[in-house]
Protein backbone atom coordinates (compact mmCIF):
# COMPACT_ATOMS: atom_id res chain seq x y z
CA UNK A 1 0.00 0.00 0.00
CA UNK A 2 1.43 3.52 -1.24
CA UNK A 3 0.49 6.91 1.13
CA UNK A 4 1.03 9.95 -0.31
CA UNK A 5 2.69 12.22 2.97
CA UNK A 6 3.45 15.63 1.52
CA UNK A 7 1.39 15.86 -1.46
CA UNK A 8 -1.72 14.86 -3.57
CA UNK A 9 -1.00 12.30 -6.29
CA UNK A 10 -2.74 12.47 -9.67
CA UNK A 11 -4.70 9.98 -11.11
CA UNK A 12 -2.31 9.95 -14.07
CA UNK A 13 0.92 10.51 -11.96
CA UNK A 14 0.00 7.35 -9.94
CA UNK A 15 -0.46 5.50 -13.71
CA UNK A 16 3.14 6.17 -14.66
CA UNK A 17 4.29 5.12 -11.18
CA UNK A 18 2.60 1.93 -11.84
CA UNK A 19 3.98 1.73 -15.13
CA UNK A 20 7.61 1.87 -14.10
CA UNK A 21 6.96 -0.59 -11.14
CA UNK A 22 5.84 -3.01 -13.86
CA UNK A 23 9.02 -1.76 -16.51
CA UNK A 24 11.00 -2.32 -13.35
CA UNK A 25 9.77 -5.57 -11.83
CA UNK A 26 10.28 -7.23 -15.65
CA UNK A 27 13.83 -5.85 -15.87
CA UNK A 28 15.00 -7.15 -12.89
CA UNK A 29 12.99 -10.42 -13.15
CA UNK A 30 15.45 -11.06 -15.89
CA UNK A 31 18.47 -10.65 -13.94
CA UNK A 32 20.95 -13.13 -11.67
CA UNK A 33 20.92 -10.47 -8.83
CA UNK A 34 19.60 -7.53 -7.30
CA UNK A 35 21.01 -4.78 -9.77
CA UNK A 36 23.20 -2.62 -7.81
CA UNK A 37 22.19 0.62 -5.85
CA UNK A 38 23.04 3.50 -9.06
CA UNK A 39 20.98 1.02 -11.62
CA UNK A 40 18.42 2.92 -13.53
CA UNK A 41 15.72 1.50 -15.31
CA UNK A 42 15.04 3.00 -18.53
CA UNK A 43 12.13 2.99 -21.61
CA UNK A 44 11.06 5.42 -24.44
CA UNK A 45 8.70 8.44 -22.44
CA UNK A 46 6.02 8.10 -25.24
CA UNK A 47 5.65 3.97 -24.61
CA UNK A 48 4.93 5.13 -21.20
CA UNK A 49 2.64 7.58 -21.71
CA UNK A 50 0.85 5.65 -24.07
CA UNK A 51 0.77 2.42 -21.86
CA UNK A 52 -1.00 4.94 -19.05
CA UNK A 53 -4.09 5.85 -21.67
CA UNK A 54 -2.41 9.16 -22.97
CA UNK A 55 -2.03 9.76 -26.78
CA UNK A 56 2.45 10.39 -25.70
CA UNK A 57 1.96 13.93 -27.29
CA UNK A 58 1.65 15.50 -23.80
CA UNK A 59 5.63 15.26 -22.74
CA UNK A 60 5.54 18.78 -20.64
CA UNK A 61 2.98 17.27 -18.65
CA UNK A 62 4.95 14.01 -18.05
CA UNK A 63 7.96 15.62 -16.92
CA UNK A 64 6.17 17.73 -14.46
CA UNK A 65 4.39 14.52 -12.85
CA UNK A 66 7.82 12.36 -12.78
CA UNK A 67 9.58 15.75 -10.99
CA UNK A 68 6.69 15.42 -8.40
CA UNK A 69 7.46 11.68 -7.81
CA UNK A 70 10.80 13.03 -7.77
CA UNK A 71 9.89 14.96 -4.32
CA UNK A 72 6.83 12.80 -3.26
CA UNK A 73 7.27 11.49 0.07
CA UNK A 74 5.19 8.00 1.00
CA UNK A 75 4.40 5.32 3.25
CA UNK A 76 4.80 2.42 1.59
CA UNK A 77 2.87 -0.94 4.08
CA UNK A 78 2.63 -4.62 3.48
CA UNK A 79 -0.81 -6.04 2.74
CA UNK A 80 0.12 -9.29 3.88
CA UNK A 81 -1.39 -10.60 7.34
CA UNK A 82 0.63 -9.45 10.28
CA UNK A 83 2.83 -7.50 8.28
CA UNK A 84 2.91 -4.18 9.90
CA UNK A 85 6.40 -2.91 8.66
CA UNK A 86 6.15 1.04 7.19
CA UNK A 87 9.03 2.44 5.76
CA UNK A 88 8.65 6.32 5.75
CA UNK A 89 10.16 8.78 4.82
CA UNK A 90 11.51 8.48 1.14
CA UNK A 91 10.48 9.30 -2.07
CA UNK A 92 8.42 7.33 -4.96
CA UNK A 93 11.70 7.56 -6.83
CA UNK A 94 15.14 8.24 -6.23
CA UNK A 95 16.50 9.64 -9.27
CA UNK A 96 14.26 10.46 -12.72
CA UNK A 97 16.14 11.61 -15.73
CA UNK A 98 15.21 12.07 -19.70
CA UNK A 99 17.33 12.43 -22.28
CA UNK A 100 17.00 12.53 -26.52
CA UNK A 101 18.56 9.43 -28.51
CA UNK A 102 18.01 9.78 -31.95
CA UNK A 103 15.11 12.17 -31.48
CA UNK A 104 13.68 9.83 -29.20
CA UNK A 105 12.54 10.79 -25.52
CA UNK A 106 13.92 8.31 -23.14
CA UNK A 107 13.05 8.63 -19.30
CA UNK A 108 15.53 6.44 -16.79
CA UNK A 109 14.83 5.98 -12.72
CA UNK A 110 15.69 4.42 -10.08
CA UNK A 111 13.61 3.44 -6.79
CA UNK A 112 14.75 3.18 -2.62
CA UNK A 113 16.10 0.02 -1.53
CA UNK A 114 12.61 -1.08 0.12
CA UNK A 115 10.93 -0.55 -2.98
CA UNK A 116 13.31 -2.49 -4.72
CA UNK A 117 13.44 -5.17 -2.13
CA UNK A 118 9.20 -5.29 -2.89
CA UNK A 119 9.73 -5.47 -6.25
CA UNK A 120 12.24 -8.60 -5.97
CA UNK A 121 10.03 -10.85 -4.29
CA UNK A 122 6.53 -11.60 -5.67
CA UNK A 123 5.11 -12.35 -2.28
CA UNK A 124 4.95 -8.30 -1.58
CA UNK A 125 4.32 -7.01 -5.12
CA UNK A 126 1.99 -8.69 -7.80
CA UNK A 127 2.09 -6.48 -10.98
CA UNK A 128 -1.39 -4.63 -11.91
CA UNK A 129 -2.21 -5.67 -15.62
CA UNK A 130 -1.41 -2.40 -17.93
CA UNK A 131 -4.34 -2.65 -19.86
CA UNK A 132 -6.67 -2.39 -16.63
CA UNK A 133 -5.33 1.07 -16.44
CA UNK A 134 -6.35 2.34 -19.15
CA UNK A 135 -9.86 0.94 -18.21
CA UNK A 136 -10.27 2.20 -14.28
CA UNK A 137 -11.25 6.05 -14.05
CA UNK A 138 -10.33 7.08 -10.75
CA UNK A 139 -7.44 6.73 -8.03
CA UNK A 140 -9.93 4.54 -5.43
CA UNK A 141 -9.68 2.23 -8.09
CA UNK A 142 -6.68 1.87 -9.11
CA UNK A 143 -4.95 1.54 -5.67
CA UNK A 144 -7.86 -0.84 -4.44
CA UNK A 145 -7.43 -3.07 -7.81
CA UNK A 146 -3.46 -2.84 -6.86
CA UNK A 147 -4.34 -4.42 -3.47
CA UNK A 148 -6.96 -7.16 -4.35
CA UNK A 149 -4.74 -8.66 -7.76
CA UNK A 150 -2.40 -10.11 -4.87
CA UNK A 151 -5.07 -12.20 -3.78
CA UNK A 152 -6.64 -13.53 -6.82
CA UNK A 153 -5.06 -16.71 -6.15
CA UNK A 154 -5.53 -17.15 -2.73
CA UNK A 155 -6.99 -19.80 -1.63
CA UNK A 156 -9.02 -18.23 1.24
CA UNK A 157 -10.67 -15.71 -1.64
CA UNK A 158 -10.08 -12.72 0.83
CA UNK A 159 -7.71 -9.66 1.68
CA UNK A 160 -6.13 -8.77 5.06
CA UNK A 161 -8.86 -7.46 7.70
CA UNK A 162 -7.49 -4.27 8.61
CA UNK A 163 -9.16 -1.22 10.31
CA UNK A 164 -11.15 1.09 8.33
CA UNK A 165 -8.40 3.98 8.67
CA UNK A 166 -6.29 1.97 7.15
CA UNK A 167 -8.29 1.60 3.91
CA UNK A 168 -9.22 5.47 3.60
CA UNK A 169 -5.13 6.16 3.69
CA UNK A 170 -4.51 3.28 1.30
CA UNK A 171 -7.53 4.43 -1.45
CA UNK A 172 -7.29 8.29 -1.07
CA UNK A 173 -4.60 10.51 -3.13
CA UNK A 174 -4.57 13.09 -0.20
CA UNK A 175 -1.85 13.24 2.34
CA UNK A 176 -2.72 12.05 5.39
CA UNK A 177 -5.67 10.04 3.62
CA UNK A 178 -9.29 10.91 3.69
CA UNK A 179 -10.71 11.77 7.45
CA UNK A 180 -14.24 11.23 6.82
CA UNK A 181 -16.31 8.62 8.32
CA UNK A 182 -16.22 5.62 6.62
CA UNK A 183 -19.83 5.53 5.78
CA UNK A 184 -19.27 8.78 3.26
CA UNK A 185 -16.04 7.57 2.03
CA UNK A 186 -17.68 4.29 0.96
CA UNK A 187 -20.45 6.05 -0.60
CA UNK A 188 -18.60 8.14 -2.83
CA UNK A 189 -15.55 6.66 -3.18
CA UNK A 190 -15.36 2.60 -2.39
CA UNK A 191 -18.55 1.34 -4.01
CA UNK A 192 -17.65 3.49 -7.21
CA UNK A 193 -14.77 1.88 -7.28
CA UNK A 194 -15.99 -2.06 -6.59
CA UNK A 195 -18.52 -1.57 -9.31
CA UNK A 196 -15.74 -0.33 -11.95
CA UNK A 197 -13.46 -3.59 -10.75
CA UNK A 198 -16.32 -5.92 -11.35
CA UNK A 199 -17.07 -4.10 -14.71
CA UNK A 200 -13.72 -3.71 -16.58
CA UNK A 201 -11.44 -5.89 -14.78
CA UNK A 202 -10.83 -9.37 -14.53
CA UNK A 203 -11.79 -9.53 -10.83
CA UNK A 204 -14.78 -9.87 -8.88
CA UNK A 205 -14.90 -8.28 -5.08
CA UNK A 206 -17.03 -7.68 -2.66
CA UNK A 207 -17.05 -4.86 0.67
CA UNK A 208 -16.95 -7.37 3.86
CA UNK A 209 -17.36 -4.99 6.97
CA UNK A 210 -16.68 -5.86 10.11
CA UNK A 211 -18.70 -4.14 12.67
CA UNK A 212 -19.01 -4.01 16.48
CA UNK A 213 -22.05 -2.79 18.22
CA UNK A 214 -23.24 -0.99 15.13
CA UNK A 215 -19.83 0.89 14.00
CA UNK A 216 -18.19 -0.63 11.36
CA UNK A 217 -14.13 -1.01 12.89
CA UNK A 218 -12.85 -3.42 10.69
CA UNK A 219 -12.79 -3.71 6.33
CA UNK A 220 -11.31 -6.68 4.24
CA UNK A 221 -12.87 -7.33 0.41
CA UNK A 222 -13.31 -11.12 -1.22
CA UNK A 223 -11.91 -11.57 -4.38
CA UNK A 224 -12.64 -14.10 -7.41
CA UNK A 225 -10.98 -14.12 -10.37
CA UNK A 226 -13.19 -13.84 -13.67
CA UNK A 227 -12.72 -16.66 -16.26
CA UNK A 228 -10.95 -14.76 -19.38
CA UNK A 229 -14.35 -16.05 -21.62
CA UNK A 230 -16.26 -13.53 -19.13
CA UNK A 231 -14.08 -10.86 -19.15
CA UNK A 232 -14.23 -10.91 -23.38
CA UNK A 233 -17.64 -10.89 -23.36
CA UNK A 234 -17.84 -7.36 -22.15
CA UNK A 235 -14.53 -6.37 -23.98
CA UNK A 236 -12.89 -7.09 -27.28
CA UNK A 237 -9.62 -8.26 -25.90
CA UNK A 238 -6.96 -5.72 -26.78
CA UNK A 239 -3.36 -6.41 -27.45
CA UNK A 240 -1.36 -6.75 -24.06
CA UNK A 241 0.01 -3.35 -23.64
CA UNK A 242 2.93 -4.52 -21.60
CA UNK A 243 4.05 -6.28 -24.53
CA UNK A 244 4.40 -3.13 -26.89
CA UNK A 245 5.99 -1.35 -23.68
CA UNK A 246 8.60 -4.04 -23.26
CA UNK A 247 9.11 -4.64 -26.69
CA UNK A 248 9.78 -1.03 -27.04
CA UNK A 249 11.87 -0.69 -24.06
CA UNK A 250 14.00 -3.39 -25.89
CA UNK A 251 14.48 -1.30 -29.30
CA UNK A 252 11.59 -3.09 -31.36
CA UNK A 253 8.64 -0.54 -32.58
CA UNK A 254 4.59 -1.24 -31.53
CA UNK A 255 3.55 -2.08 -34.87
CA UNK A 256 6.47 -4.81 -35.36
CA UNK A 257 5.34 -6.18 -32.56
CA UNK A 258 1.62 -6.26 -32.83
CA UNK A 259 2.69 -7.63 -36.36
CA UNK A 260 4.62 -10.87 -34.25
CA UNK A 261 1.48 -11.20 -31.99
CA UNK A 262 -0.79 -11.49 -35.06
CA UNK A 263 1.37 -14.18 -36.78
CA UNK A 264 2.16 -16.33 -33.46
CA UNK A 265 -0.20 -14.67 -30.89
CA UNK A 266 0.16 -13.77 -27.49
CA UNK A 267 1.35 -16.27 -25.22
CA UNK A 268 4.19 -17.04 -27.60
CA UNK A 269 5.56 -14.01 -28.16
CA UNK A 270 5.37 -13.02 -24.08
CA UNK A 271 7.46 -15.92 -23.91
CA UNK A 272 10.34 -15.39 -26.14
CA UNK A 273 10.18 -11.49 -25.14
CA UNK A 274 11.00 -13.35 -21.28
CA UNK A 275 14.11 -15.26 -23.14
CA UNK A 276 15.32 -11.90 -25.00
CA UNK A 277 14.98 -9.54 -21.77
CA UNK A 278 16.90 -12.26 -20.42
CA UNK A 279 19.93 -11.95 -23.12
CA UNK A 280 19.49 -8.48 -22.83
CA UNK A 281 19.95 -8.73 -18.90
CA UNK A 282 23.00 -10.94 -19.35
CA UNK A 283 26.59 -8.35 -19.01
CA UNK A 284 28.61 -11.71 -20.14
CA UNK A 285 27.30 -11.49 -23.52
CA UNK A 286 27.51 -9.02 -26.40
CA UNK A 287 24.71 -7.13 -27.45
CA UNK A 288 22.01 -7.53 -29.67
CA UNK A 289 22.24 -5.38 -32.53
CA UNK A 290 18.71 -5.92 -33.93
CA UNK A 291 16.39 -7.37 -31.07
CA UNK A 292 13.34 -7.24 -33.87
CA UNK A 293 15.46 -9.81 -35.90
CA UNK A 294 16.31 -12.07 -32.56
CA UNK A 295 12.97 -12.13 -31.84
CA UNK A 296 11.52 -13.57 -34.52
CA UNK A 297 13.94 -15.82 -35.18
CA UNK A 298 13.08 -16.96 -31.87
CA UNK A 299 9.95 -17.31 -32.97
CA UNK A 300 10.13 -19.22 -36.02
CA UNK A 301 12.86 -21.37 -34.53
CA UNK A 302 10.56 -22.17 -32.02
CA UNK A 303 7.75 -23.47 -34.72
CA UNK A 304 4.75 -22.42 -37.19
CA UNK A 305 2.45 -19.32 -36.18
CA UNK A 306 -0.51 -19.83 -34.18
CA UNK A 307 -2.73 -17.62 -36.51
CA UNK A 308 -2.58 -16.24 -39.81
CA UNK A 309 -2.24 -17.14 -43.21
CA UNK A 310 1.15 -18.33 -42.97
CA UNK A 311 0.90 -22.04 -43.70
CA UNK A 312 1.83 -24.51 -40.61
CA UNK A 313 5.71 -25.79 -41.30
CA UNK A 314 6.48 -29.26 -39.99
CA UNK A 315 9.75 -30.33 -39.17
CA UNK A 316 9.22 -33.94 -40.72
CA UNK A 317 12.12 -36.22 -40.09
CA UNK A 318 11.20 -39.63 -41.92
CA UNK A 319 13.45 -42.79 -41.39
CA UNK A 320 15.67 -43.27 -44.49
CA UNK A 321 14.97 -46.91 -46.13
CA UNK A 322 17.15 -49.01 -46.66
CA UNK A 323 17.99 -48.73 -49.88
CA UNK A 324 18.85 -44.80 -49.46
CA UNK A 325 21.94 -43.86 -48.30
CA UNK A 326 22.43 -40.65 -46.66
CA UNK A 327 24.80 -39.58 -49.25
CA UNK A 328 22.62 -40.19 -51.99
CA UNK A 329 19.45 -38.98 -50.55
CA UNK A 330 21.68 -35.58 -50.09
CA UNK A 331 22.85 -35.79 -53.92
CA UNK A 332 19.23 -36.90 -54.83
CA UNK A 333 17.49 -34.03 -52.59
CA UNK A 334 20.50 -31.45 -54.22
CA UNK A 335 18.99 -32.74 -57.71
CA UNK A 336 15.36 -32.00 -57.30
CA UNK A 337 16.21 -28.44 -55.89
CA UNK A 338 14.51 -28.20 -52.82
CA UNK A 339 15.82 -26.26 -50.38
CA UNK A 340 13.46 -28.06 -47.54
CA UNK A 341 14.46 -31.63 -48.61
CA UNK A 342 18.09 -30.69 -48.62
CA UNK A 343 17.83 -29.51 -44.67
CA UNK A 344 16.38 -32.40 -44.20
CA UNK A 345 18.52 -34.99 -45.77
CA UNK A 346 21.54 -33.29 -43.92
CA UNK A 347 19.34 -33.21 -40.46
CA UNK A 348 18.86 -37.27 -41.22
CA UNK A 349 22.83 -37.53 -41.53
CA UNK A 350 23.18 -35.76 -38.35
CA UNK A 351 21.22 -38.38 -36.64
CA UNK A 352 22.90 -41.24 -38.02
CA UNK A 353 26.19 -39.64 -36.38
CA UNK A 354 28.09 -41.44 -33.29
CA UNK A 355 27.30 -39.62 -30.29
CA UNK A 356 30.89 -38.65 -29.89
CA UNK A 357 31.26 -37.74 -33.86
CA UNK A 358 27.78 -35.36 -32.93
CA UNK A 359 29.34 -33.91 -29.96
CA UNK A 360 32.16 -32.12 -32.29
CA UNK A 361 29.46 -30.59 -34.39
CA UNK A 362 27.55 -29.40 -31.10
CA UNK A 363 30.45 -27.96 -29.42
CA UNK A 364 31.44 -26.15 -32.80
CA UNK A 365 27.87 -24.73 -33.04
CA UNK A 366 27.57 -23.79 -28.96
CA UNK A 367 31.15 -21.79 -30.12
CA UNK A 368 29.20 -20.18 -33.03
CA UNK A 369 26.50 -19.23 -31.09
CA UNK A 370 28.83 -17.32 -28.69
CA UNK A 371 30.57 -15.47 -31.23
CA UNK A 372 27.27 -14.28 -32.52
CA UNK A 373 25.84 -13.62 -29.24
CA UNK A 374 22.92 -15.79 -29.55
CA UNK A 375 24.01 -18.41 -27.15
CA UNK A 376 21.19 -18.13 -24.36
CA UNK A 377 20.48 -20.06 -21.29
CA UNK A 378 17.37 -22.05 -22.72
CA UNK A 379 20.32 -23.06 -25.32
CA UNK A 380 22.84 -23.72 -23.29
CA UNK A 381 20.25 -26.10 -20.72
CA UNK A 382 19.17 -28.33 -23.95
CA UNK A 383 22.54 -29.03 -24.78
CA UNK A 384 23.33 -30.30 -21.63
CA UNK A 385 20.47 -31.96 -21.35
CA UNK A 386 21.38 -33.66 -25.51
CA UNK A 387 18.17 -32.31 -26.63
CA UNK A 388 20.77 -30.71 -29.52
CA UNK A 389 18.73 -31.27 -33.28
CA UNK A 390 15.91 -29.03 -32.32
CA UNK A 391 15.23 -25.38 -32.13
CA UNK A 392 17.99 -22.67 -33.01
CA UNK A 393 20.56 -25.37 -31.64
CA UNK A 394 19.88 -27.69 -33.79
CA UNK A 395 19.51 -25.40 -36.89
CA UNK A 396 23.35 -24.36 -36.27
CA UNK A 397 24.20 -28.15 -35.80
CA UNK A 398 23.16 -29.19 -39.27
CA UNK A 399 24.44 -25.87 -40.93
CA UNK A 400 27.76 -26.85 -39.48
CA UNK A 401 27.84 -30.44 -40.90
CA UNK A 402 26.52 -30.19 -43.82
CA UNK A 403 28.79 -26.91 -44.70
CA UNK A 404 32.20 -28.96 -43.73
CA UNK A 405 31.05 -32.11 -45.07
CA UNK A 406 29.65 -31.54 -48.51
CA UNK A 407 30.63 -27.49 -48.46
CA UNK A 408 29.95 -24.12 -47.98
CA UNK A 409 27.23 -24.82 -51.47
CA UNK A 410 25.39 -27.31 -50.04
CA UNK A 411 22.24 -26.19 -50.22
CA UNK A 412 22.29 -24.53 -53.03
CA UNK A 413 20.41 -26.09 -56.18
CA UNK A 414 21.99 -28.21 -58.79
Amino acid sequence: MMVPRSSRVTLTARRIYTVLLHVSQTRMLAMDSMPLADFMFEAPLIAILRTTGSDGTDRTAAKRYLSEMRSLEVDWESTAPGDGVKWRGFSMLSEVALEVRRGETWVSWSFPPSIMSALRDPQRWARIDLDVLTRLSTYAAIALYEICVRYRDNPGGVTSRKPVGWWTDALSNMPGGDRREWRKFKNERVKEAVEEINRETDLEIELIEHRQARVVIDVQFAVRKRSRHALAQTHDEPVDASLRLRGKTLGIREEKIEILIGEYGEDRVRGKLDLLERRAANDRLRDIENAYSYLRSLLRDDGAPERGDAPVRVAATPTPTPTTTPASEAARSREEGGAGDLIRAMKREVEQLEPAQLQVWVERALQELAAKGLLTAVIRRRASQGDVLHGLLGSVVVHAYATATHGPDWNSPA
